[in-house]
Order: structure tokens, then C-alpha cells, then sequence
């Protein structure tokens, strides 16, 4: 009788194990990636109530007992303001509401169309290449640091090498390291240009500007990146003639994708909301220059192009803002002098430099005088930056260390840094 148990036994073990592995893999019709979400809570019953038929609860007996209904009880207010248990109103009883919507372009917004989108809501002409005023300031001996092509290097292997012990460092912290690493490397003229002294770096504050582009309302809101402010405003960047051709730029259209598209839309905002993040006895108040880094967010990830309307609309809500509070909000068809932002982009390996300048407050009709923007795109600052060398079929491709450094692209970020200090 025990040999028959155990040959049973030994009969049923294969079936137990084949058992098991096809319970691992019952989900046949959907993907791994669903069969793993949560399931959502169960929706609660509806109650109806039948007149003339009352519910027989337990109430009365001051707990539960089975088989009687759930009592209901009535709401209960509070006579004080408890913020975690606050409740707001519906969307229609807000004193903001508003029958015309608003369209807002925040931190998160990734606009479909990229440059062309932000050129269109802007109303602003492109120019490829920065200034060749601008590019000469760092071309200049007395401008530049001592030992610079040096001093740039050791800061990207710091960044990429230095800054920490993992094999492959993330690309939000060493694009963030360089970055600082740049700034802190031109603060060192300081010593050369006084006028270097009398900015700041600023980060977390909150900018708001409304404008109206043909029958719509928008509105930039929320924080950006990294900004340096500075006790003087930013020289033009174009003359008077130059400013004045802008007129017989006609705008390029993107029909017939909505120029609103990926843009959050509100029914509750002030559309008289106008703020540069800052008081007004504030002894830094001008825009200089904006920073970001690719990897800020990485929740809202943006190709290059995308990255580069983000940094126009800022760069233009910044200057915007500011205008506003110089000539009032009454649209302006010229400005008496034009107001300039510049902005700078990186991942950590490639940058992008823009600089903003806002002609006109009158956004509404596509005739009439245009902003203006020079954008550098895709400028390498190296090719690679590998901890161990990359080895393919027992040959050395790419060596350890730091590979192509460019320095023409250290040149454009000074030059952007030494504009009005020069």
C-alpha cells in the first residue's frame, strides 16, 4: 500500500508543478503592462428609495447588526476652517469663471508644433544665428578667462567623472552640475567687469502675462527655469531700421492644427493677472538671462524642437510681463525701447541659445510690426564623456575620458553672459 501512495505521489508532483506555471501565465488576451495595473475601487450602489417604504436601520442600536440597512446620516459642517477637509465650490458658482476660455502655457506644456506654434502665438520673426555683436564680445582677449579651454574641460569631468561614484551618472545631474559649473566659471570676470556684479541668480518664482492673438485669450503661468535678474535692462539687439522691416515678415501657418492645441484650457482665471515673480521695490527687476536644463522635469520629456518654443515662450512671457509693467496693458503697436531676454538650454552635451526681443505688445492681428528671436541650435559642447571605453568586436571605438571638445560653444555661452556687462 505505501509503494501504490508513492507512485501516486510521484505521478501527481509533475501535474502540481505544470498546474502552477500555467496559473503564472493565464493572462493570454492582454499585455503584461495592463495585467499589472491596480484595478480602480469598486463604484458604490445607487439608492433608491421607493416612497411609502422606509429602510429599517440600525440606528437606533448605535452599532452594526446584520441584516439591517446602513443608516444615512445628514452632513455635518464644521463651525471652523479645517484646510484638509476643505471642499471647493463647483466650477460655475467660482467668481472667476468665465464664458471665454483661456488657453495657459505652463512647466508641463509640450506644444505639438514646436517652433513654429510658438513663433505663431508670439507673433515674432526667426533668425538663425545669434548676433554677430554678440558673438564678438567673447572673441575679444579681455574678454575671456584665463586658461578657458582648460578650465571648461575639467568643469565637464566634474560634471560627468567627478561629481560621483556611479558607473553612468543621470543625465538630470550632470547636465544640472555643468550648468552651475559654467556660471561659477564666467562669475570669475567679475573681477574685470564690475558690472557682473549686479545680477543674481533666481530660481522658483512665479511669472504671469496675458496677451490676446486674434480672438483668443492665452496665458503663461507657473515656474521656470533658472534666471539671472539684473539692476539694468539688456541693450537691443536690432535697431530702429531693422525693427521697422519687420513689418513684411508674414508668419508661418500650420493649418489646420489649431494654434491652441496641447494648450491647457480654463474656464476660471483673472485675465488681468500680470506679474514678473518679484515686487516692485525689487532692486534686481530686468530679465536677463533664463537657464534650463533638459532634464528638469522628467515627467514632461521634449525633443529639441519642442525645447526650443519652450524657451521662446518663456523667454517671451518674461519680457512680456515686464513690458506691461513699463507701458501699461493697453496693446502698443512699437515699443519705445524694445525689451530683450535671452535664454540658454542643455542637456548636459548640447546647447541651445535664444535671444528674445519684444517689439510690439499688439499680438493680435498678423500684420503690423513683429518680435524678433535669434535662435543657435544643437551646439555640442563635446562628443563623449565615457567613464570606461566603449569596446566593439575587441576594438577600442570610443576612448575613456572626455572626446570632441568644441569650443566655440563655451564661446556663444560667455559671449551670452558678458551681453550688457561689456
Amino acid at each position: 500500500a505505501n509503494k501504490i501512495r508513492e507512485e501516486e505521489s510521484n505521478m501527481a508532483a509533475p501535474c502540481s508543478s505544470s498546474s502552477g506555471r500555467l496559473q503564472a501565465h493565464r493572462h493570454f488576451s492582454i499585455s503584461r503592462r495592463t495585467a499589472a495595473k491596480i484595478q480602480p475601487p469598486p463604484r458604490p450602489r445607487e439608492r433608491v428609495e421607493i416612497p411609502g417604504l422606509e429602510r429599517v436601520t440600525y440606528a437606533e442600536r448605535m452599532h452594526y447588526v446584520p441584516g439591517l440597512s446602513k443608516p444615512v446620516n445628514p452632513h455635518w459642517e464644521r463651525d471652523y476652517k479645517d484646510p484638509r477637509y476643505y471642499k471647493s465650490p463647483p466650477v460655475h458658482e467660482m467668481v472667476l469663471n468665465k464664458e471665454e476660455p483661456c488657453y495657459v502655457f505652463h512647466q508641463r506644456t509640450n506644444i505639438l508644433e514646436g517652433m513654429t506654434q510658438a513663433l505663431w502665438l508670439t507673433k515674432t520673426q526667426l533668425i538663425s544665428g545669434l548676433t554677430p555683436q554678440l558673438l564678438s564680445l567673447a572673441q575679444n582677449p579681455a574678454n575671456q578667462i584665463p586658461d578657458q579651454d582648460e578650465r571648461v574641460q575639467n568643469a565637464i569631468k566634474h560634471a560627468r567623472f567627478w561629481d560621483t561614484t556611479e558607473q553612468r551618472p543621470c543625465k538630470e545631474r550632470y547636465s544640472m552640475t555643468l550648468l552651475h559649473n559654467l556660471l561659477h566659471l564666467c562669475a570669475t570676470l567679475q573681477a574685470s567687469h564690475p558690472a557682473v556684479g549686479r545680477r543674481v541668480p533666481v530660481e522658483k518664482y512665479s511669472l504671469a502675462a496675458t496677451w490676446k492673438r486674434g480672438e483668443d485669450l492665452f496665458q503663461i503661468r507657473g515656474m521656470n527655469g533658472l534666471l539671472h535678474t539684473c539692476m539694468d535692462p539688456l541693450p537691443a539687439a536690432s535697431g530702429k531700421q531693422e525693427i521697422a522691416d519687420t513689418a513684411g515678415h508674414v508668419l508661418e501657418t500650420f493649418y489646420p492644427v489649431s494654434p491652441t492645441i496641447d494648450l491647457q484650457k480654463v474656464q476660471v482665471y483673472n485675465e488681468e493677472v500680470n506679474s514678473t515673480g518679484f515686487r516692485e521695490d525689487y532692486p534686481y527687476p530686468h530679465a536677463h538671462t533664463l537657464y534650463f536644463h533638459d532634464a528638469q522635469d522628467p515627467g514632461c520629456k521634449l525633443l529639441s524642437d519642442q525645447l526650443r518654443a519652450k524657451m521662446i515662450m518663456f523667454a517671451f512671457g518674461n519680457a512680456l510681463a515686464r513690458a506691461h509693467l513699463l507701458y501699461g496693458t493697453q496693446p502698443q503697436s512699437v515699443l519705445d525701447h524694445p525689451v530683450t531676454v535671452q535664454a540658454v538650454a542643455t542637456n548636459g552635451r548640447i546647447f541651445q541659445f535664444l535671444v528674445f526681443q519684444l517689439n510690439s505688445t499688439d499680438l493680435s492681428g498678423d500684420d503690423g510690426i513683429k518680435n524678433q528671436v535669434w535662435v543657435d541650435k544643437d551646439a555640442e559642447l563635446y562628443k563623449y564623456a565615457k567613464v570606461r571605453p566603449l569596446i566593439k568586436k575587441k576594438q577600442v571605438v570610443v576612448p575613456a575620458g572626455l572626446e570632441g571638445y568644441n569650443p566655440e560653444t563655451f564661446t556663444k555661452f560667455l559671449a551670452l553672459y558678458l551681453n550688457g556687462a561689456v
